[in-house]
Protein backbone atom coordinates (compact mmCIF):
# COMPACT_ATOMS: atom_id res chain seq x y z
CA UNK A 1 0.00 0.00 0.00
CA UNK A 2 1.03 3.44 -1.12
CA UNK A 3 0.04 7.03 0.68
CA UNK A 4 0.57 8.88 -1.65
CA UNK A 5 -0.16 12.00 0.16
CA UNK A 6 2.11 11.32 2.39
CA UNK A 7 4.87 10.96 0.37
CA UNK A 8 4.12 14.55 -1.47
CA UNK A 9 3.97 15.99 1.57
CA UNK A 10 6.90 14.67 3.41
CA UNK A 11 9.08 15.83 -0.58
CA UNK A 12 7.52 19.15 -0.29
CA UNK A 13 8.12 19.99 3.45
CA UNK A 14 11.90 18.58 2.68
CA UNK A 15 12.21 20.73 0.06
CA UNK A 16 10.87 24.05 1.93
CA UNK A 17 12.35 23.58 5.35
CA UNK A 18 14.39 19.84 5.13
CA UNK A 19 13.50 17.43 7.83
CA UNK A 20 11.24 19.61 10.14
CA UNK A 21 9.50 20.47 7.11
CA UNK A 22 9.23 16.78 6.04
CA UNK A 23 7.71 15.57 8.97
CA UNK A 24 5.21 17.91 9.01
CA UNK A 25 4.20 17.40 5.39
CA UNK A 26 4.25 14.06 5.80
CA UNK A 27 1.30 13.99 8.21
CA UNK A 28 -0.89 16.77 6.88
CA UNK A 29 -0.46 14.55 3.66
CA UNK A 30 -1.29 11.31 5.70
CA UNK A 31 -4.35 13.04 7.19
CA UNK A 32 -5.34 13.90 3.72
CA UNK A 33 -4.63 9.91 2.58
CA UNK A 34 -7.17 8.91 5.51
CA UNK A 35 -9.68 11.34 4.94
CA UNK A 36 -9.86 10.68 0.84
CA UNK A 37 -9.16 7.38 1.34
CA UNK A 38 -5.91 7.51 -0.94
CA UNK A 39 -4.47 4.05 -0.87
CA UNK A 40 -2.28 3.97 -4.12
CA UNK A 41 -1.04 6.69 -7.14
CA UNK A 42 -4.06 5.25 -9.09
CA UNK A 43 -6.73 6.50 -6.37
CA UNK A 44 -4.63 9.65 -6.36
CA UNK A 45 -5.15 9.91 -10.14
CA UNK A 46 -8.53 9.35 -9.95
CA UNK A 47 -9.28 11.84 -7.57
CA UNK A 48 -7.87 14.38 -9.53
CA UNK A 49 -8.98 13.69 -12.52
CA UNK A 50 -12.10 14.20 -11.32
CA UNK A 51 -13.71 10.59 -10.50
CA UNK A 52 -16.03 9.56 -7.96
CA UNK A 53 -15.04 6.33 -5.89
CA UNK A 54 -17.14 3.45 -6.21
CA UNK A 55 -18.99 2.58 -3.28
CA UNK A 56 -18.33 -1.24 -2.19
CA UNK A 57 -22.12 -2.02 -2.33
CA UNK A 58 -22.76 -1.04 -5.57
CA UNK A 59 -19.17 -2.37 -6.64
CA UNK A 60 -20.81 -5.69 -8.14
CA UNK A 61 -23.13 -3.90 -10.47
CA UNK A 62 -20.55 -1.55 -11.89
CA UNK A 63 -19.07 -4.47 -13.05
CA UNK A 64 -22.24 -6.41 -14.35
CA UNK A 65 -22.58 -3.09 -16.46
CA UNK A 66 -19.25 -3.30 -17.86
CA UNK A 67 -19.09 -6.84 -18.97
CA UNK A 68 -22.72 -6.73 -20.70
CA UNK A 69 -21.06 -3.76 -22.42
CA UNK A 70 -17.87 -4.78 -23.40
CA UNK A 71 -19.14 -6.66 -26.90
CA UNK A 72 -20.66 -3.44 -27.84
CA UNK A 73 -24.59 -4.31 -27.56
CA UNK A 74 -26.44 -4.91 -24.29
CA UNK A 75 -28.48 -7.52 -24.68
CA UNK A 76 -32.07 -9.00 -22.81
CA UNK A 77 -30.02 -11.92 -21.56
CA UNK A 78 -27.88 -9.43 -19.53
CA UNK A 79 -30.73 -7.57 -17.99
CA UNK A 80 -32.31 -10.36 -17.26
CA UNK A 81 -29.05 -11.42 -15.52
CA UNK A 82 -28.98 -8.53 -13.69
CA UNK A 83 -32.68 -8.63 -12.40
CA UNK A 84 -31.84 -12.04 -11.13
CA UNK A 85 -28.84 -10.96 -9.64
CA UNK A 86 -31.01 -8.13 -7.47
CA UNK A 87 -33.85 -10.59 -6.92
CA UNK A 88 -30.91 -13.45 -5.55
CA UNK A 89 -29.69 -10.68 -3.08
CA UNK A 90 -33.17 -9.49 -1.95
CA UNK A 91 -32.98 -5.82 -2.60
CA UNK A 92 -35.92 -3.75 -1.54
CA UNK A 93 -37.00 -0.69 -3.84
CA UNK A 94 -34.45 1.71 -2.99
CA UNK A 95 -31.69 -1.09 -3.42
CA UNK A 96 -33.07 -1.60 -6.98
CA UNK A 97 -32.74 1.61 -7.98
CA UNK A 98 -28.94 1.59 -6.71
CA UNK A 99 -28.26 -1.57 -8.46
CA UNK A 100 -29.93 0.08 -12.13
CA UNK A 101 -27.99 2.75 -11.34
CA UNK A 102 -24.60 1.36 -10.94
CA UNK A 103 -25.33 -1.07 -13.89
CA UNK A 104 -25.54 1.75 -15.73
CA UNK A 105 -22.41 3.43 -14.74
CA UNK A 106 -20.66 0.46 -15.76
CA UNK A 107 -21.72 -0.02 -19.08
CA UNK A 108 -20.65 3.86 -19.43
CA UNK A 109 -17.18 2.48 -19.08
CA UNK A 110 -15.57 5.21 -17.65
CA UNK A 111 -14.18 4.30 -14.25
CA UNK A 112 -11.18 3.57 -12.83
CA UNK A 113 -11.82 0.21 -11.30
CA UNK A 114 -8.69 -0.26 -10.16
CA UNK A 115 -7.96 1.38 -6.84
CA UNK A 116 -11.83 0.20 -5.80
CA UNK A 117 -11.41 -3.52 -6.19
CA UNK A 118 -7.64 -3.36 -4.60
CA UNK A 119 -9.47 -2.37 -1.41
CA UNK A 120 -11.30 -6.08 -1.71
CA UNK A 121 -8.00 -8.10 -1.99
CA UNK A 122 -7.91 -9.03 2.03
CA UNK A 123 -11.73 -9.92 1.53
CA UNK A 124 -11.61 -13.53 0.04
CA UNK A 125 -14.89 -14.75 0.40
CA UNK A 126 -16.24 -11.26 -1.30
CA UNK A 127 -13.43 -11.97 -4.10
CA UNK A 128 -15.04 -15.05 -5.04
CA UNK A 129 -18.46 -14.05 -5.03
CA UNK A 130 -17.93 -10.97 -7.55
CA UNK A 131 -16.16 -13.12 -9.91
CA UNK A 132 -18.10 -16.19 -9.93
CA UNK A 133 -20.93 -13.23 -10.59
CA UNK A 134 -18.94 -11.52 -13.24
CA UNK A 135 -18.28 -15.56 -15.52
CA UNK A 136 -22.11 -15.96 -15.00
CA UNK A 137 -23.41 -12.40 -16.52
CA UNK A 138 -20.74 -12.95 -19.09
CA UNK A 139 -22.18 -16.72 -20.04
CA UNK A 140 -25.58 -14.96 -20.04
CA UNK A 141 -26.07 -14.51 -23.38
CA UNK A 142 -24.86 -18.47 -24.39
CA UNK A 143 -21.29 -17.57 -25.15
CA UNK A 144 -18.18 -16.06 -23.38
CA UNK A 145 -16.38 -13.64 -25.68
CA UNK A 146 -12.88 -12.78 -25.25
CA UNK A 147 -13.26 -9.15 -24.27
CA UNK A 148 -15.28 -10.64 -21.19
CA UNK A 149 -13.18 -13.21 -20.65
CA UNK A 150 -9.90 -10.53 -20.42
CA UNK A 151 -11.88 -8.22 -18.45
CA UNK A 152 -12.36 -10.98 -15.71
CA UNK A 153 -8.96 -12.09 -15.76
CA UNK A 154 -7.83 -8.77 -15.28
CA UNK A 155 -10.34 -7.76 -12.85
CA UNK A 156 -8.76 -11.04 -10.91
CA UNK A 157 -5.52 -9.85 -11.11
CA UNK A 158 -6.55 -6.98 -9.45
CA UNK A 159 -8.46 -8.46 -6.36
CA UNK A 160 -5.02 -10.32 -6.05
CA UNK A 161 -5.77 -14.05 -7.39
CA UNK A 162 -4.06 -16.04 -10.22
CA UNK A 163 -5.13 -16.69 -13.34
CA UNK A 164 -5.79 -20.36 -12.89
CA UNK A 165 -7.53 -19.19 -9.68
CA UNK A 166 -10.03 -16.45 -11.33
CA UNK A 167 -10.68 -19.24 -14.07
CA UNK A 168 -11.76 -22.28 -11.59
CA UNK A 169 -13.94 -19.36 -10.54
CA UNK A 170 -15.56 -20.10 -13.82
CA UNK A 171 -15.77 -23.74 -13.68
CA UNK A 172 -19.17 -24.70 -15.18
CA UNK A 173 -20.18 -21.21 -16.51
CA UNK A 174 -17.90 -21.50 -19.23
CA UNK A 175 -19.35 -23.84 -21.56
CA UNK A 176 -21.12 -23.89 -24.85
CA UNK A 177 -24.59 -23.17 -23.66
CA UNK A 178 -23.25 -20.88 -20.58
CA UNK A 179 -24.98 -22.08 -17.70
CA UNK A 180 -23.85 -22.70 -14.32
CA UNK A 181 -23.99 -26.08 -12.74
CA UNK A 182 -26.82 -26.85 -10.63
CA UNK A 183 -25.60 -27.17 -6.87
CA UNK A 184 -26.35 -29.41 -4.11
CA UNK A 185 -29.20 -31.16 -5.82
CA UNK A 186 -27.16 -34.11 -6.47
CA UNK A 187 -24.41 -36.43 -5.21
CA UNK A 188 -21.71 -34.98 -8.11
CA UNK A 189 -22.81 -31.78 -7.84
CA UNK A 190 -22.39 -31.88 -3.95
CA UNK A 191 -18.56 -33.27 -4.54
CA UNK A 192 -17.94 -30.41 -7.05
CA UNK A 193 -18.93 -27.88 -4.65
CA UNK A 194 -16.51 -29.17 -1.71
CA UNK A 195 -13.79 -29.65 -4.88
CA UNK A 196 -13.36 -33.23 -2.87
CA UNK A 197 -14.30 -36.84 -5.09
CA UNK A 198 -16.14 -39.99 -4.01
CA UNK A 199 -12.65 -41.75 -2.92
CA UNK A 200 -12.40 -39.10 -0.34
CA UNK A 201 -11.70 -39.94 3.31
CA UNK A 202 -13.62 -38.69 5.77
CA UNK A 203 -11.32 -36.36 7.08
CA UNK A 204 -10.40 -34.81 3.96
CA UNK A 205 -14.24 -33.94 3.36
CA UNK A 206 -14.65 -32.97 6.75
CA UNK A 207 -11.56 -30.11 6.37
CA UNK A 208 -12.84 -29.08 2.75
CA UNK A 209 -16.21 -28.43 4.27
CA UNK A 210 -14.84 -26.72 6.98
CA UNK A 211 -12.59 -24.43 5.14
CA UNK A 212 -15.13 -23.15 2.78
CA UNK A 213 -17.41 -22.71 5.39
CA UNK A 214 -14.84 -20.32 7.31
CA UNK A 215 -14.17 -18.32 3.78
CA UNK A 216 -18.20 -17.75 3.44
CA UNK A 217 -19.86 -17.76 6.66
CA UNK A 218 -21.57 -14.89 7.04
CA UNK A 219 -20.77 -13.89 10.34
CA UNK A 220 -17.19 -13.02 8.76
CA UNK A 221 -18.86 -9.86 7.16
CA UNK A 222 -21.72 -9.22 9.69
CA UNK A 223 -19.07 -6.95 11.72
CA UNK A 224 -17.49 -5.77 8.54
CA UNK A 225 -19.19 -3.18 7.27
CA UNK A 226 -20.36 -4.96 4.07
CA UNK A 227 -23.71 -4.35 2.62
CA UNK A 228 -26.98 -6.53 3.94
CA UNK A 229 -26.45 -7.92 0.06
CA UNK A 230 -23.25 -9.43 0.91
CA UNK A 231 -24.42 -10.82 3.70
CA UNK A 232 -27.30 -12.39 2.35
CA UNK A 233 -25.29 -13.69 -0.59
CA UNK A 234 -23.02 -15.23 2.18
CA UNK A 235 -26.08 -16.91 3.57
CA UNK A 236 -27.10 -18.41 0.50
CA UNK A 237 -23.76 -19.93 0.02
CA UNK A 238 -23.42 -21.21 3.24
CA UNK A 239 -26.63 -23.26 3.00
CA UNK A 240 -25.30 -24.77 0.03
CA UNK A 241 -22.20 -25.84 1.88
CA UNK A 242 -24.65 -27.56 4.33
CA UNK A 243 -26.86 -29.26 2.35
CA UNK A 244 -23.88 -30.83 0.14
CA UNK A 245 -22.07 -31.77 2.89
CA UNK A 246 -25.00 -33.67 4.69
CA UNK A 247 -25.37 -35.30 1.53
CA UNK A 248 -22.03 -36.62 1.15
CA UNK A 249 -21.81 -37.52 5.03
CA UNK A 250 -25.30 -39.81 4.44
CA UNK A 251 -23.88 -41.21 1.21
CA UNK A 252 -20.74 -42.09 2.99
CA UNK A 253 -22.09 -42.97 6.14
CA UNK A 254 -19.75 -40.72 8.50
CA UNK A 255 -20.76 -38.47 11.10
Amino acid sequence: MVWPATLLGAAAGFALANIPGAMLGGLLGHVLDRRLNLDSWSALRARMSGERAIEREDLLFVLLGRLAKSDGRVQQAHIQQARSEMKRLGLDEAGTRRAITAFNRGKAGTDNLQPDMKKLRSDRPTVERLLRCCWQMAAADGRIGQRERELILQWGHWLGLTTPQVAALGAGYDTPQGLPPKRGNSYKDALTLLGVTADCEPAVIKRAYRRLLSQNHPDKLAGSGASPALVRAATDRTRELHSAYNLIRERHGFR
